[in-house]
């Protein structure tokens, strides 16, 4: 035990907080702490090996024992009161907690303490109290379990503190662990019982993480060791849209770990398989480390300044065949928002084209146009903070259990301590699970279910007259609107029963403030703009936004900076800041600080680049790490285009499927290897740091734009990224208070962020709406079939998506342990089909639409409805997005991923 310095708290304790006395300090805790706390704010130190603040305590390990009111209690579950008097600093209490600790390792193997001061949390406990080896009497010989590629377990280390069993249950809500046996022999074990490698952990690492003495642990680490003496970095994770704060520790520029921040602002100490563990792509053999450059039909390594000159030619000779609009090029949510901020610019200053455009032209474009409609501004309405004290949540279209873990699990808590939940998604997985109304709607007809729940707000008078008379606008034109919308003719469009709906929209309407969450499941359609809006109705309907009685619209963002790109201008006919290209004053203003002319002309799309490529009109095409051949829908076409389009260049970690058909290949470092910021699903600027250095000869994308620009004989200013946000924080109003000097010293910031020392707006629209009028405006879109239908040749619907283990294409979790969880694309189908069509489970089956084939192994799962299939498109040798047509949304044109006619026949 010791005693860290600490300041005598003066004064009365302010609301929601207790005021008592540690050894004579006086501190002030929050209403509801445990004496722990207390004591540790007080300065004294004491073992605690059963506690962990990311859950409640159970008070099982009596090492944190203290006085009070003149009895001795376990400070881990014990109140702090007001006016307390607590001893904890006393040679009887020290005495006390040093036996019970002695008890806990007379149990354990000698080499239970190894690493001392740099071991286990039991280790470094005994190293501060003097207990040495010879108190471990323990023999061992209860077995290890090294099936699992990233937790191993040793059983001779186990104590029993029960802290991985509520760690997966009362943080990543999976409940897989168990403690079996009795007595002594207690210990840590899968709930499904056999090995670590068959349970249903998701590899969060939160068990390896809170373990005290190394029962549990990462394999690449001495059995319960901790690293020792590394560089520790904090950065943001590069996989989902979640954002989640990683410590990085690193030694001679390799990883050691990386490790959940217990004070990131969105995950507080959790994170998934992907963030924790699946960074083995860094090292992995297919790593790029130099320049590639296609001669005599191969790829061969060639110098920087050989390929940089043959892109630099190629580019000049598009602009002068065919204008600066014969040149285009794909950003990345992959990337930094600099980087995005840098590409754009290059773009429209240096080549002089609008022909900019990122992946969020394939997720949640239309998210961004259906919110801008709306409300005013294309991001989520509220902060994660704000959602998770909704008393009702309705999740539309989204796993996060798998796709966002980090959000899905927080959710989840929140659902397991009584908030209500409605779940609107054709599969029954991740959160419906725990449903109060599972609403399960024809893939394609989500506006209907929508109006229809809309029709039963407004008829059974669950709306906000108030907030519709002074707040909005179009209530009549959709008040008329969903008269053709009552329940039974919603259940007849979308299948899902009338009293469902009518259950569903009752516990949404009647919530004192309710949360919509929605993933791809709502924009990734034909009409997928007009469901953003239409579910935006449902929390207008409520006066659910800006009011504090509710928590808005808020969308799960697919990739790390799927929002910052779009922030950054990285867009066809928006500016940073999504200022229009359109605009003359925004155009002007742009001239003015980048000093050269912003073209007028709104550039082409995604799906236009490829139209143009095709009919000969695009020179070149610079693709920023996307692999477009997988990831893109109808991707046979796609390769068609890239082969004829006279110059492709590629940004990439790896020689993927549209790197291997590049013409020039450009090694980039990965999200581990880069500064920056990303901005994630709630809006929130974070920093992004180097921890390693990028492999070979690669380099940031960041520092491959200003090569090139050179390579030009053009400057972009912004030699640095902190500068290149600078200067993004002068011309776009939101990000004026915006830089990295105040994200390292805060940590997180939401935009809108106009002044420098204010916070950011969390949440939006508290006085007026970012629309022209100032109000919310309502959509009375009508319902239109999707793009696809069923039929005799073509039975099946198919809808894509992500599973747990992987993250879009696979090329960062396929190069290392995630492969060992999920080593292959599966065909999900209900087990009726699986019959019909004459297949088993584990047999190959070829998937074939009117656009494509694939070929998949057959899943059998009741989670898919009869007539409906799902799979994911992590293996691009599956070929799953050739089924995929080039039909996109109405309005974005975001592809239709969700709605697929498919047929099966044996591979």
């Amino acid at each position: 035990m010791t005693r860290a310095p600490a300041q005598d708290s003066a004064g009365a304790a302010g609301a929601g907080e207790v005021r008592l006395q540690i050894d004579g300090v006086t501190v002030q805790v929050a209403d509801g702490a445990a004496l722990l706390a207390a004591v540790r704010a007080a300065g004294v130190e004491i073992p605690a090996l059963c506690h962990d603040d990311r859950f409640p305590s159970a008070g099982s390990c009596r090492t944190c024992l203290v006085r009070t009111d003149g009895q001795v209690t376990a400070a881990c579950v014990t109140p702090a009161g007001d006016g307390a008097r607590v001893e904890a600093d006393t040679g009887e209490l020290r005495r006390l907690r040093r036996d019970a600790v002695e008890v806990i390792v007379s149990a354990l193997p000698p080499r239970a303490l190894d690493g001392g001061a740099d071991g286990s949390e039991l280790a470094r406990t005994c190293h501060e109290l003097g207990i040495t080896a010879e108190a471990a009497h323990g023999l061992g010989g209860r077995g290890r379990d090294d099936s699992h590629p990233y937790v191993r377990l040793d059983r001779d280390l186990c104590i029993a503190c029960g802290r991985c069993v509520r760690m997966c249950a009362d943080v990543q809500g999976t409940f897989a662990l168990t403690l079996a046996g009795r007595g002594a022999d207690t210990v840590v074990a899968p709930g499904t019982g056999g090995v670590w490698a068959e349970s249903d952990c998701v590899a969060c690492g939160g068990c390896v993480d809170t373990c005290p003495t190394g029962a549990l642990s990462e394999p690449g680490l001495p059995y319960g060791a901790r690293p020792a003496t590394p560089t520790r970095t904090r950065t943001t994770c590069g996989y989902c849209g979640v954002g989640c704060a990683l410590d990085v520790l690193t030694r001679e520029d390799e990883v050691v770990a990386v490790l959940p921040a217990h004070d990131g602002p969105v995950n507080r100490g959790h994170a998934c398989v992907k963030g924790r563990f699946a960074h083995g792509f860094r090292t992995s053999p297919e790593r790029l480390t130099a320049p590639l450059l296609r001669r005599d039909g191969r790829l061969e390594p060639v110098t920087w300044d050989e390929a940089l000159d043959h892109v630099a030619v190629g580019l000049r000779a598009a602009v002068a065949l065919g204008g600066p609009d014969a040149v285009a090029a794909i950003s990345s949510a992959r990337a930094t928002n600099e980087e995005n901020y840098l590409i754009q610019k290059f773009m429209r200053t240096v080549i002089g084209t609008n022909n900019v455009d990122n992946c969020s032209r394939l997720c949640h474009a239309p998210s961004a146009a259906g919110l801008t409609a709306a409300f005013g501004l294309s991001g989520g309405t509220d902060s994660l903070d704000d959602v998770e004290q909704a008393d009702c949540l309705l999740v539309v279209g989204a796993n996060p259990m798998e796709a966002h873990p980090v959000v899905g699990a927080r959710l989840l808590q929140r659902v397991l301590r009584g908030t209500r939940l409605v779940v609107a998604d054709p599969r029954a997985v991740g959160l419906a699970h725990h449903a109060d109304v599972h609403l399960r709607p024809r893939p394609g007809t989500n506006v209907a279910l929508f109006h229809g729940l809309a029709h039963v707000l407004l008829d059974e008078g669950m709306a906000d007259e108030e907030f519709l008379r002074h707040r909005a606008t179009g209530l009549p034109e959709l008040a008329e609107a969903l008269t053709a919308y009552p329940p039974e003719a919603v259940a007849a469009i979308t299948g899902v029963p009338a009293a469902d709906l009518v259950a569903a929209a009752r516990l949404y309407g009647q919530a004192e403030r309710p949360a919509i969450v929605y993933g791809l499941g709502v924009t990734e359609h034909l009409h997928g703009t007009d469901g953003v809006r239409a579910l935006a109705n449902l929390a207008i309907l409520r006066g659910a936004v800006g009011t504090g009685r509710g928590f808005g619209v808020n969308p799960l963002r697919g990739q790390n900076n799927v929002q910052g790109a779009s922030d950054m201008g990285a867009l066809p006919d928006l500016l940073p800041g999504y200022q229009k290209v359109a605009d003359p004053a925004a155009r002007e203003r742009a001239a003015r600080l980048w000093g050269g002319e912003v073209p007028a002309r709104p550039g082409l799309r995604i799906p236009q680049m490829f139209a143009a490529a095709r009919a000969g009109d695009l020179g070149a095409l610079w693709i920023i790490g996307e692999d477009v051949c997988a990831t893109d829908p109808d991707a046979n076409r796609v390769a068609e285009v890239l082969e004829r389009c006279p110059l492709v260049v590629c940004n990439e970690l790896f020689l993927s499927e549209t790197a291997r058909r590049a013409d020039v290949v450009l090694p980039a470092a990965s999200w581990l290897e880069k500064e920056g910021t990303f901005v994630n699903f709630d809006r929130r600027f974070q920093r992004v740091r180097r921890a390693l250095s990028p492999p070979g000869r690669a380099r940031s994308d960041f520092a491959i734009v200003h090569a090139l620009a050179s390579a030009l004989g053009a400057t972009l200013g912004c030699p640095t990224p902190a500068a290149a946000l600078d200067e993004c924080a002068r011309l776009v109003p939101h990000y004026a208070g915006l830089s990295h000097e105040r994200l390292d010293r805060e940590g997180a910031v939401c935009w809108p962020a106009p002044h420098p020392d204010r916070p950011g707006e969390a949440r939006l629209y508290r006085d007026r709406f970012a629309t022209p009028d100032g109000l919310a405006h309502l959509a009375a879109c009508p319902y239109l079939p999707p793009g696809e239908e069923p039929d005799d040749r073509y039975p099946l619907i198919l809808v894509t998506g992500r599973r747990w283990a992987h993250y879009n294409s696979g090329s960062m979790t396929r190069r290392g342990g995630n492969l060992r969880l999920d080593a292959t694309d599966r065909l999900d189908l209900h087990p009726d089909d699986v019959t019909r069509h004459g297949l088993r489970d584990g047999d190959r089956v070829t998937v074939e639409s009117r656009h494509g084939r694939a070929r998949l192994v057959v899943h059998t799962t009741p989670d898919v409805a009869p007539g409906q299939a799902f799979c994911a498109f992590h293996f691009p040798s599956s070929g799953v997005n050739t089924l995929i047509s080039g039909r996109g949304d109405t309005v974005t044109s975001c592809p239709e991923y969700k709605v697929t006619a498919v047929r099966l026949s044996p591979a």
